[in-house]
């Protein structure tokens, strides 16, 4: 990979199994917005990054020329890097998991730019808390409502304002009736929960790092509201533990269509990926639900 400034802004050529759509259309994420194919404003970490990404994987394999806009080399290592899990060798967990079953090939080849991007913990709690029962659409749109009210305030070059999420401390001053007004229904005590946790220091990102992943899961459902499903996206999308397989309606359906043909219990499905997987489960849990859910597997 080559990276180089033009112009205020960062160039990465040649960025292997990287595609920004399936990225961040994924399911794993939910403050951005599309601008054009490829070309994305993502709001995270308390930033601003505008990307655009040239020659796709599906077109010319390994041959991406990346833009972030308005980002020094400082930004993409102090930032970036680590948020696009950039040091990681996808080729080679790719490789291992077909490895293992050949029945995702067909997954991984379609979704071969996929990535387990390093986000936020708090934000990550309180979006997928918003995510129960809940299309992407709707998620994104309440993620924003509670940033524009309550997030900080970011001008962009062209005078254009946008919003971060807001930090635990803003969120802890906003009511329940409040929070019922971003339209975020019965999930609203269970988020008020959440951030009380939080913000007294029950809940904390750091210290659930360094506990096992049973452990962590186990702390995380002591929120209101909370499950495994919940709890295991929070571990993988906001703790970096890959050995979890979050299991919602859709992936059922998926691992019931491709492994078991018939209704089958969350906790069965889940001990038989992990048992296949182990810490490769949520990799493979990306690749199958992104591609299942596109495919209709199982609908």
């Amino acid at each position: 990979m080559n990276i180089y400034s033009s112009d205020k802004n960062l160039i990465l050529e040649n960025v292997p199994d990287f595609d920004i759509e399936e990225v961040l259309e994924c399911g794993q994420c939910f403050h951005f917005t599309k601008l054009n194919d490829k070309e994305y404003e993502i709001l995270a970490l308390g930033k601003y990054l505008h990307i655009k990404q040239e020659n796709s994987l599906q077109e010319v394999d390994l041959s991406n020329r990346i833009t972030l806009y308005n980002t020094s080399i400082d930004d993409y290592e102090r930032l970036w890097k680590d948020y696009f899990d950039m040091e990681r060798d996808y080729h080679h967990i790719k490789n291992h998991i077909v490895s293992i079953d050949d029945r995702l090939a067909d997954a991984v080849a379609a979704k071969k730019g996929v990535r387990i991007i390093k986000q936020e913990f708090f934000e990550t709690l309180i979006s997928f808390i918003i995510s129960q029962n809940k299309q992407i659409p709707h998620i994104k749109q309440i993620v924003h409502t509670i940033s524009e009210r309550y997030g900080d305030e970011i001008v962009l070059p062209n005078g254009r304002k946008v919003y971060s999420f807001p930090t635990v401390e803003k969120l802890y001053q906003v009511s329940e009736e409040e929070l019922r007004e971003c339209k975020v229904g019965f999930r609203a005590p269970y988020i008020r929960n959440a951030v009380e946790k939080v913000y007294d220091g029950e809940i904390d990102g750091l210290m659930l790092q360094n506990l096992s992943v049973s452990e962590a899961r186990e702390r995380l459902m002591t929120i209101k509201g909370v499950g495994e499903k919940v709890a295991n996206c929070v571990l993988l999308f906001g703790l970096g533990f890959t050995d979890v397989f979050p299991v919602d309606v859709w992936m059922k359906r998926i691992m019931e269509h491709m492994y078991f043909g018939q209704d089958t219990k969350k906790e069965i499905i889940e001990k038989f990926a992990m048992d296949r997987y182990g810490e490769y489960a949520g990799f493979a849990q990306q690749y199958l639900f992104y591609y299942g859910r596109e495919q209709g597997l199982g609908k």
